[in-house]
């Protein structure tokens, strides 16, 4: 029972084919190299699948931001492909007080040095380019150039793209990982180098990097063309994203292409199933109805819930995995998976290939974990 089934070579065998994966796997297999992707189950299933889809550049730590912005550059290659749903709806960040009003020159400037273009709107203005908003608001800040995209179609795409160049799909788990590559869960042994971009499940396969799931869940409801015309998320959303509260919300809403309005966003540690709580729920609408009290009209037809994969510091883990020769990482992405997803790709494959990155990769070394 315990025999080998068989040796497969592979320049690189990247298990998980969430958007990250997917990403690592078009740009490997574009770059010339033999790929196999290990992933039971559907693709873009996971963190990829429970994702608001929304590109947007977070100003909040100087290595997320250019690793943002470097990414957002690559999506513009996907503007027409329909699986990517990709629509230019713009940010619009809301100043619920003169506090949070008073925040938005800073937040310009940490922007305009990485090279994102955004401008501060007054009251009147916000209400001009959304007209449901709730009374009294100060104002906020547009970034007029940031999109959603549909994650799953994103990823399914990438590996479709991967599979044509001669990548291999493999339906199993990765069991475990060995001198020579990886051992999948019906003995079949894959041999090159391991790219582990599982997400939540990282420590299954490297414990020595930590890894929490934060739970999020989603709402969206029927059909309202024309309600919501940007992406609205309140100032104070970030305090929310990167607390370490064991549960927050924070108002955060969108207009799908569909017409539908998908809303967030909820964080919390600690629930390890996927139930819906329906306490969460309700504490997350209720923010929501704070700033758009019109959607109290609508119909929710569907909620679910995903995981973040929330490394030791915030920052994503891309590089060489610590006590491994042959085995690299693109994992804990939080809440800026899709978004970075691309860069996260090029800045990993980059460097398997012993190439210059486009930005300085130190700051997602996975070392930093170790050391």
């Amino acid at each position: 029972m315990g025999h080998r089934r068989y040796v497969k070579s592979h320049d690189l065998i990247i298990v998980g084919a969430g958007i990250v994966g997917a990403a690592c796997a078009d740009y490997a297999s574009a770059e010339g190299l033999r790929v196999a992707i290990v992933e039971p189950g559907p693709i873009g299933g996971g963190a990829t699948a429970a994702a608001m889809g929304h590109l947007v550049a977070m100003d909040d730590d100087p290595a997320e931001l250019a690793l943002a912005h470097y990414s957002l550059g690559l999506w513009e290659a996907f503007v027409d492909l329909p699986q990517a749903e990709y629509s230019r709806c713009g940010t619009l960040w809301i100043a619920s007080n003169q506090a949070d009003y008073a925040r938005i020159p800073d937040k310009l400037a940490r922007l305009a040095a990485a090279g994102v273009h955004a401008e501060q709107v007054d009251a009147e203005q916000l209400y001009r380019l959304e007209p449901a908003l709730a009374a009294g608001l100060a104002g906020g800040m547009r970034v007029p150039g940031e999109a959603v995209v549909y994650p799953p179609g994103v990823a399914q795409y990438l590996i479709g793209q991967a599979m044509a160049r001669g990548a291999q799909l493999y339906r199993q788990r990765a069991h475990q990982l060995n001198s020579g590559g990886v051992r999948l869960s019906d003995n079949t042994q894959l041999s090159g180098n391991v790219l582990i971009a599982t997400g939540c499940a990282l420590p299954q396969l490297l414990p020595q990097l930590p890894m929490r799931s934060r739970k999020g869940h989603l709402v969206i409801t029927d059909r309202h063309p024309g309600l919501v015309h940007h992406q609205l998320l309140e100032l104070g959303y970030a305090d929310s994203a990167h607390g370490s509260d064991d549960s927050s919300v924070a108002f955060n809403v969108q207009p799908r292409p569909t017409g539908q309005i998908l809303i967030g966003s909820s964080r919390e540690y600690g629930s390890e199933t996927a139930d819906i709580s329906m306490t969460m729920v309700r504490r997350m609408l209720a923010r929501t109805l704070q700033f758009l009290p019109g959607l109290s009209e609508l119909d929710a037809i569907r909620i679910w819930t995903g995981f973040r994969p929330v490394s030791v510091d915030g920052l994503p883990y891309l590089g060489r995995a610590p006590q491994h020769a042959n085995v690299w990482v693109a994992a804990g992405h939080e809440g800026l998976g899709v978004t970075t997803s691309l860069g996260s790709a090029r800045i990993l494959i980059d460097q398997l290939l012993g190439r210059a990155t486009a930005i300085d990769p130190r700051p997602y070394d996975p070392m930093r974990v170790a050391a």
